[in-house]
């Protein structure tokens, strides 16, 4: 149901707000505000918001600064531990438009709404459930984030969970941006958790990832924690992963357009396609999914991410796995991509994945046999098969080689995005770490 500029003022009123929060993403994912006082809101939601693209890093240069924000009015919320602490304020997240009135290039978010327009136009939507992966570590002596894992538990442990009530506090909190949580449980390595979002459409799922990402963070420093969605924080342990639960549906009907119970694998002819697009760009987007230095010490073998450009239902090393359904619930027919991690723009991640299934539909890709058997035990049948870029280097330069990928982003993100990680792949690779010291300094 579409929200109306008197409802939200209504809501704003009921709810005594006396602050509104208005929030955008950069191009690299970080959640930007700009916080109006209540008294602007109508004028806001009229004329938008003016602010200086040229302020941040990678958005908009000096020549193109001028930038307005124009709330979306269905994203209107009450941020709840604003609330706790004596101040009344809404949360909206904006679009950001030139003083032209048209959508600016560079806001991550058109660039998602671009690719939900191109489903649209074949007679498709777009759904999204995401599993969001995160350490919980407490503070050490100096108050800083440490390594130090919060609990003990492992994989679904009860006992050993010190963070149940947390997580339920999380849960809780979501729910007042209207974020609905299918499940929520502690994952296999110590200190880490997994929430689990109900699936949505495109664009929602990708505004609840950013406000799931804020607002885990607010609740664990509530407790004293550190919520962090580093891909990998710790070397000996499992990564965080960000799985993505993809479907389209008929944009008229909203069948599930995934589903034909004559297949071994429950899955359409369409979807077929869609996984064979998933892995014919996967070495071209891996970089918007997986956009740290990072990023790539988690995707390797033995640490169940994927690393082998595959697909299939129950192999850990599988790029993309479809879940078992019953064939008495064809609406939850789905594939599985799992390359991700939860440092991506959702935004340009969801933009770029969905591109690449798309492009598998509009070329009738042939999609290869699944692999089910465990590759991080048959390795010598798994160096047949193509694997993901081992490095952000490898990755940004497939990325720039990938048509479909680079058009989805447009020039202006792509040259933004490129520059940034590119930027912080060359001071990595020129810094000295505490390995090499100890590998050569007493030798050499």
């Amino acid at each position: 149901m579409t929200v109306s500029r008197e409802t939200v003022l209504k809501q704003a009123a009921e709810r005594n707000v006396e602050f509104v929060s208005l929030q955008y993403t950069d191009i690299v994912g970080m959640v930007k505000n700009v916080t109006i006082p209540i008294s602007e809101l109508p004028d806001c939601l009229d004329h938008g918001v003016w602010f200086d693209g040229s302020s941040l890093e990678g958005f908009a240069r000096v020549a193109e600064s001028d930038m307005y924000l124009v709330p979306d009015l269905e994203t209107f919320a009450i941020i709840p531990w604003d609330e706790a602490a004596g101040f009344v304020t809404a949360r909206m997240i904006c679009d950001v438009q030139t003083p032209e009135g048209k959508p600016f290039a560079g806001d991550p978010r058109y660039a998602l709404r671009r690719a939900l327009d191109a489903a649209q136009r074949m007679g498709m939507t777009f759904y999204v459930g995401p599993e969001v992966e995160f350490f919980l570590f407490r503070a050490g002596p100096d108050g800083r984030p440490a390594l130090i894992p919060h609990d003990v538990a492992g994989y679904f442990d009860a006992t050993t969970d010190a963070a149940t009530h947390i997580r339920r506090r999380m849960v809780r909190a979501l729910s007042a941006f209207g974020i609905e949580v299918e499940a929520t449980h502690h994952e296999g390595a110590l200190g880490q958790h997994e929430i689990d979002l109900r699936h949505t459409e495109g664009l929602r799922a990708a505004d609840h990832l950013v406000t799931t990402r804020a607002t885990l963070k607010a609740v664990a420093q509530h407790h004293n924690l550190y919520a962090t969605f580093m891909p990998k924080p710790i070397a000996h342990l499992n990564g965080n992963g960000l799985h993505m639960h993809l479907s389209l549906a008929d944009a008229t009907s909203g069948k599930n357009l995934f589903f034909d119970a004559h297949d071994p694998y429950s899955i359409s002819k369409l979807a077929r396609h869609f996984i064979a697009g998933l892995l014919a760009h996967a070495r071209g987007m891996i970089a918007v999914l997986a956009p740290l230095v990072n990023s790539y010490k988690r995707l390797v073998p033995g640490f169940e991410a994927p690393v082998y450009l595959i697909w299939g239902r129950t192999n850990r090393a599988q790029l993309v796995r479809v879940p078992r359904i019953s064939t008495n619930r064809p609406q939850s027919a789905r594939v599985e991509l799992r390359c991700a991690d939860p440092s991506c723009n959702p935004y340009l991640a969801l933009a770029v994945i969905l591109a690449a299934g798309l492009d598998g539909i509009r070329r009738e890709l042939p999609l290869p046999p699944p692999v089910e058997e465990d590759l991080f035990e048959v390795d010598l049948r798994a160096r047949q098969f193509d694997v993901l870029p081992s490095t952000l280097g490898v990755a940004l330069e497939e990325l720039q080689r990938d048509e479909v990928i680079t058009e989805t982003l447009g020039p202006h993100i792509l040259e933004r995005f490129v520059e940034a990680r590119a930027r912080e792949w060359e001071e990595y690779s020129h810094s000295i770490s505490q390995w090499e010291l100890d590998r050569y300094l007493p030798t050499y």
